[in-house]
């Protein structure tokens, strides 16, 4: 029996009854015409086709209704039955979504190391806990063990009682701890004091060797040789009141503490990364020699013009210059020797890189041997410049001359000091490496089967040589999965998938491998990485990030 509603169509607006079951059949307002077929499937199996006329009394109510399509009932007056069609119902299937938190910490894994320290707990007490062998971060070992977060949360609980106890004993730990960082400079001074009672049991540093090779060998012979032309030039100047011989004397002096400087930036250099500096201390050469530039700006061209100045304000008479110019010819040899040192052991360098002296010297790849070089160029200048002006001074007797010559001194090693001061300072600002260089990089990690393309690539110059190269990497997750296929036996895997009958069964098993197949991309990651530091012995720190 239809019973049409009074209100607005909406769709679905006609009512049919057939038996003991209701149905909604499509309103005859609708603007397009609706073809259908309803089947129904009763309780006990049977399926009754609404389309088909029953030829019993009492099946009547089951035929099927034609409906309106097009006009209004009111004002069309013909009827057009509509074609048969069965409606089609998929049902989807979808597992339910489990719902994690903001916070959840239940699946992570952390190291004995950090147990002992965050949860307060003993490597006995770890014992008793699961271990799990994960695939190591370092280069040096392929696996480590690590402990599930839950667990160890679990222990501390049970070793302390309850959460306030394990706060607790974080907060005495916490403050043992500063007070051991406030007290180390007096524990460091009883340690020296009792240096000969406990027995020296360190092994001997290596710094000390660093100074009898390469930029260290050549920073050790440039003090040893400035120091004593200092020391023999400030005679002479005493002798002589020569405005020159006093710019050669300061200008002695200030390489010779620029080069201790320098020292001081190769040893500290040597130190070995900590947790407050992961990355080394490489960088202090770049320090040392970035202060050193400062220095004979301020003290070498500074206290030059400022001498010179003074001397054409108020010239005076030159003594005799014999023993000024037999101390500067002395100073031209011995500047000459460490010249030619640093040269040598640049083109070395240079040699071993690939690369020409100039660009050695420009990219400022060994910034301790280029203020070495560039000093003894200036000292070997600067005496030709003071000798010059000396012997004018000594035809003429005009004492202008001299001062002319402290002021061109001055004038050279501000030129040098500019030089170091902006190389130094684009070292240490992070510069990009050579385009070729980065190009055969990028080519490197192309070329491999399981990389699709890169991103966003950085490569920059840590100093001395050392790379730290960052990129973004779209990895195929075909070539991932087939690589993980092909460790595995395929004919058990086929069987765990023929096992598979319920949702349970699915989840279990989607999971187990697709762990697996994270791990096996981590470690493309981690031999990607490893290709690039063997091929190429700059690169030092490698980022790859999965896009």
């Amino acid at each position: 029996q239809a019973a049409p509603r009074p209100r607005a169509c909406h769709g679905w607006q006609v009512s049919m009854k057939s038996g003991s079951q209701s149905y909604i059949l499509p309103c005859n307002r609708l603007p397009v015409q609706l073809m259908s077929q309803v089947r129904v499937y009763t309780s006990n199996g049977q399926k009754k086709d609404l389309g088909s006329e029953d030829t019993n009394g009492s099946a009547r109510g089951e035929t099927l209704h034609k409906v309106e399509t097009g006009q209004d009932t009111t004002n069309a007056g013909q009827k057009q039955s509509l074609p048969k069609q069965p409606i089609q119902v998929k049902v989807k299937a979808v597992l339910k979504k489990r719902e994690y938190g903001p916070k959840y910490t239940q699946n992570n894994f952390i190291t004995g190391v950090r147990a002992i320290n965050e949860f307060c707990l003993k490597s006995s007490d770890l014992d008793q806990l699961r271990k799990i062998k994960r695939r190591s971060p370092h280069d040096d070992t392929e696996t480590f063990t690590v402990y599930l977060r839950s667990d160890v949360e679990a222990k501390s609980l049970e070793v302390w009682g309850s959460p306030e106890a394990l706060a607790r004993e974080r907060k005495r730990r916490k403050e043992e701890e500063i007070k051991y960082r406030e007290n180390l400079f007096r524990n460091q001074r009883l340690l020296w004091e009792y240096k000969e009672f406990f027995g020296n049991t360190k092994p001997r540093s290596s710094t000390a060797a660093m100074f009898f090779k390469g930029p260290g060998k050549v920073v050790m012979v440039a003090i040893c040789i400035n120091g004593l032309n200092f020391f023999f030039k400030l005679l002479a100047w005493v002798y002589t009141g020569s405005a020159s011989m006093f710019s050669e004397a300061i200008h002695s002096l200030a390489d010779t503490c620029n080069q201790a400087l320098l020292a001081l930036g190769i040893s500290q250099s040597a130190r070995t990364p900590d947790p407050s500096h992961p990355y080394g201390f490489t960088n202090m050469r770049y320090i040392a020699s970035l202060i050193s530039g400062v220095g004979i700006f301020m003290m070498g061209a500074g206290l030059s013009w400022y001498h010179g100045i003074i001397g054409l304000l108020h010239p005076h008479p030159v003594e005799s210059l014999l023993w000024a110019y037999c101390i500067l010819a002395g100073s031209l040899v011995s500047e000459g020797a460490t010249l030619l040192v640093a040269i040598n052991e640049i083109r070395r360098s240079a040699r071993a890189k690939g690369l020409s002296f100039y660009q050695y010297v420009v990219q400022s790849r060994d910034p301790s041997t280029n203020v070495v070089l560039l000093e003894d160029a200036a000292a070997v200048l600067s005496v030709a410049v003071a000798a010059t002006c000396m012997g004018l001074t000594s035809l003429t007797g005009n004492p202008y001359y001299d001062s002319v010559g402290s002021l061109g001194v001055g004038t050279l090693l501000g030129t040098v000091s500019a030089f170091l001061i902006y190389t130094n300072t684009e070292a240490l600002l992070g510069r990009s490496i050579e385009p070729e260089q980065l190009q055969r990089l990028t080519e490197l990690l192309e070329s491999d089967p399981v990389v699709r393309a890169i991103h966003d690539v950085k490569a920059t110059d840590m100093g001395m040589s050392k790379v730290r190269f960052k990129a973004e990497v779209d990895f195929d997750g075909r070539v991932v999965t087939r690589s993980y296929l092909e460790k595995q036996d395929i004919e058990q895997l086929l069987q765990e998938i023929q096992q598979v009958k319920t949702l349970e069964e699915l989840e279990a098993f989607m999971l187990k491998h697709g762990e697996n197949i994270v791990d096996m991309l981590g470690a493309e990651v981690d031999r990607l990485e490893k290709d690039l530091k063997q091929r190429n012995p700059d690169v030092r720190h490698v980022d790859l990030e999965i896009l």
